[in-house]
């Protein structure tokens, strides 16, 4: 089996060895190349280094106009069974590209989604909100669709997914939740390995945090207009129907239950800059580099 990994960043500098250095360490025993894609000289300095001291490592130039316009120029030069993708600003944990890599054994298996972790403290409030929405919001979601059989949204921090099913990605919704969607399309399974760990770090103010979420969120609005049957998992009405009852039970403390608490708010607020921003202006989201300074 020939592995790809790509590794997208833009203006990680300072993050971007960490990234490459922990895939050099997964214990991945197949043909790997480490390809990672940046616009800026800064990043491509440190690539470029790496790739002195390993022949495997290779820099993709990436014209700068977003992560997916980079994959599709990516997917249509590369040549592997199994493509794993990963940012520059987290970092995989030991045994995760190989714990990815094991569901390829079955020739059904067209993508597969790692578990991203909050590397943030848990002693502050928005390092607490980090933990509780990946481990009592996206974890728990991601594991109930798996186990039920139904459509499991990746994450774009790291998946794994078959090489040669998907030619091209919309640039408009997304990545990471239109992507197993048209594998699933195709006839292939969608997975979740939760023993994929990935280390993100989070946004430590409120305004990236702000930022961050109403980006994401946005991305995920646009799925139902280019898939309408698209069974959504990230939205209003089912943060609302599970989010109470999860993000309640998480909290371990009297401090992080009040915490909790004023979460609810704070996504009542990102949800309302969400439905203000794409159906009264009309601001759709849109691929494009957007940096969110305070998780580098």
């Amino acid at each position: 089996m020939k592995v790809s990994v790509i590794i997208t960043a833009f203006r990680e500098p300072n993050t971007v060895g960490r990234a490459i250095e922990a895939v050099l360490r997964d214990n991945i025993k197949h043909d790997c190349e480490i390809i990672v894609a940046c616009p800026d000289k800064e990043t491509k300095d440190v690539v470029d280094f790496y790739a002195r001291n390993h022949k495997n490592i290779k820099h993709f130039q990436d014209p700068g106009r977003g992560k997916s316009y980079a994959l599709n120029l990516i997917l249509k030069e590369v040549k592997c069974d199994v493509l794993i993708l990963t940012d520059g600003d987290v970092f995989v944990g030991e045994n995760s590209i190989a714990n990815l890599l094991k569901h390829f054994h079955d020739t059904r298996a067209g993508i597969v989604s790692g578990r991203p972790v909050s590397s943030s403290r848990k002693d502050t409030m928005l390092g607490f909100w980090s933990h509780l929405l990946l481990d009592a919001g996206a974890h728990l979601a991601r594991k109930e669709s798996f186990e039920s059989g139904k459509l499991v949204e990746a994450s774009g921090y790291l998946l794994a997914m078959r090489s040669g099913i998907l030619t091209e990605i919309p640039l408009n919704v997304a990545e990471d939740a239109i992507m197993p969607y048209l594998f699933q399309k195709k006839g292939y399974k969608t997975i979740y390995e939760e023993n994929a760990p990935v280390y993100v770090k989070n946004p430590e103010t409120f305004s990236d945090f702000v930022k961050q979420r109403v980006r994401t969120a946005k991305a995920h609005e646009n799925l139902k207009r280019i898939a309408p049957d698209f069974p959504r998992v990230k939205s209003f009405w089912n943060e609302i129907r599970k989010g109470p009852a999860r993000a309640l039970a998480y909290p371990k403390t009297l401090k992080e239950f009040f915490w909790a608490l004023l979460l609810f708010p704070a996504r009542l607020y990102i949800w309302a800059l969400v439905f203000y921003e794409d159906r009264i202006l009309k601001k759709h989201y849109g691929d494009g580099w957007d940096r969110v300074e305070s998780t580098k």
